[in-house]
């Protein structure tokens, strides 16, 4: 009995040893990894490729990268195992830029102080990277048999679109994905208001889809001194204008209603029953105006979006232009094609006399909540935090799932860090940092769901 006991009490210790030790080498690997200078413009995720190669190598793990372009790196692994459809851990390498003037330390430090690692992708998404590389290591060393392919893929170029990541490695590289099921990338995490103990798990299952436009004018151009009835940029002005004036009708989605049916489970406010029943809140036209104001990131799941973002005339201020431009950052809810939302904005816009042309668009996409990976999230989560619930969201943003999506594969964005509602993360802002602690957490966390995932 007491041998028994010992052995029990020997392989206890040595898990919880080794679980000790891949979370301390998490740490240093973001903090060294924040170092690897992989902002874009213009990339260089030959960088993370170098970074990523060196520590398969040590491991013994078998790896395949490519350059999409000069410098443009894409590394892979695989871990094979039985035959259920593969599960791909997915990240992005790169990060925006940083203004060093508006931070406290240089933005590709990984600077350890007061409990965060601060630095330009420690939330965007590196820590979320290294979670990936924990787990996929803890699998490799612990030597049990997977019952499907475990594949690690590490992309460039996300905050640009992806086309010389995940878009070329699709068309280039298509045996990544192919046999894929599953697929994790950023997207997610949970929430808790500070000073509860209730929990939050936000499962990524679909965005907004970006659509990025280009309105141009044209007209006779001439001194500034003696205007025309019109010219190229009172053609924008107008155009923008009459956007402005006629916002996208308010529609509320399958995705966002459930979404904002579980946010209201946890609001005892004002805001309570009109999430609760969206549909019949967006009726109200006091309501939308409200939601924008108390939140903007909320209200831009109500209906499609542009933002103005760039805008060109003259380059000197006596002279009328022969030609004027703005670009806008659309995003339209995941129910109808792109093509259809350019021709109801060029049909609205046709009077101020503009052409648009579209610079970049996706197509929509939804994840479904039956997949393992998902009921492994929700029992994982409920065994560890008892006053926790998982729901899914709808981005804002965009990420590299859209890709995989159109491929069949179930994507979903998701890490399990805990996140203190309110507090900063500095992400595509100043000073982005991670909680050192929150961050350990996560790691135990996404280990335990990928095991839930890929062992019998």
């Amino acid at each position: 009995m007491r041998i028994l006991c010992f052995v029990f009490c020997m392989m206890f210790l040595s898990s919880q040893v080794t679980a000790q030790e891949i979370e301390d080498e998490a740490v240093q690997w973001l903090q060294d990894f924040i170092q690897v200078d992989t902002i874009n413009p213009p990339g260089n995720e030959y960088r993370a490729v170098d970074f990523y190669a060196k520590i398969f190598a040590e491991e013994g793990i078998a790896y395949e990268s490519a350059e999409s372009a000069p410098g443009r790196g894409n590394i892979w692994a695989r871990l094979e195992g039985g035959d259920e459809p593969a599960l791909i851990l997915l990240q992005h390498t790169d990060v925006v830029p940083a203004d060093l003037e508006y931070w406290t330390t240089d933005p590709l430090s990984g600077e350890l102080r007061d409990g965060y690692i601060l630095g330009r992708g420690a939330r965007d998404m590196k820590g979320t990277g290294i979670s990936h590389l924990a787990a996929f290591l803890s699998l490799h060393r612990s030597g049990r048999r997977l019952n499907r392919d475990v594949v690690f893929v590490a992309s460039a170029d996300e905050e640009a679109g992806g086309e010389f990541g995940v878009g070329w490695l699709i068309e280039n590289r298509p045996e990544i994905f192919a046999g894929a099921g599953l697929l994790l990338n950023e997207g997610g995490a949970g929430a808790r208001a500070r000073g509860s103990d209730r929990i939050v798990f936000g499962v990524e299952v679909t965005q907004k889809v970006p659509v990025w436009l280009r309105l141009t004018a044209v007209d006779v151009p001439g001194h500034g001194s003696s205007p025309r009835t019109t010219s190229s940029v009172t053609r924008i002005v107008d155009a923008l204008a009459i956007m402005r004036e006629n916002p996208f009708p308010a529609r509320i989605i399958a995705p966002v209603d459930a979404y904002f049916k579980g946010l209201a489970m946890d609001r005892s406010d004002e805001w309570e029953g009109a999430f609760a029943n969206m549909s019949l809140a967006i009726e109200d036209p006091e309501f939308l105006p409200r939601l924008q104001e108390m939140n903007p990131g909320l209200h831009s799941l109500t209906r499609d979006t542009c933002s103005i973002t760039r805008l060109s005339g003259s380059s000197k201020i006596n002279v009328v232009p022969p030609e004027a431009w703005a670009e806008l950052d659309c995003r339209i809810l995941p129910d109808k094609p792109a093509e259809q939302f350019v021709a109801e904005l060029t049909q609205l816009i046709a009077p101020a006399g503009v052409e648009v042309s579209v610079i970049m668009a996706f197509t929509p996409a939804v994840s479904d909540t039956t997949s393992r990976l998902y009921t492994a999230i929700e029992r994982v989560t409920k065994e560890l935090y008892p006053n926790s619930r998982v729901m899914p969201s709808v981005s804002t943003g965009f990420t590299d799932s859209h890709f995989t999506r159109d491929q069949g594969i179930v994507s979903y964005g998701f890490d399990p860090i805990i996140n203190i509602s309110g507090e900063p993360t500095g992400v595509h802002g100043n000073d982005e940092r991670i909680n050192v602690d929150a961050f350990r957490q996560g790691i135990r966390d996404m280990q335990a769901i990928i095991r839930d995932v890929v062992y019998d």
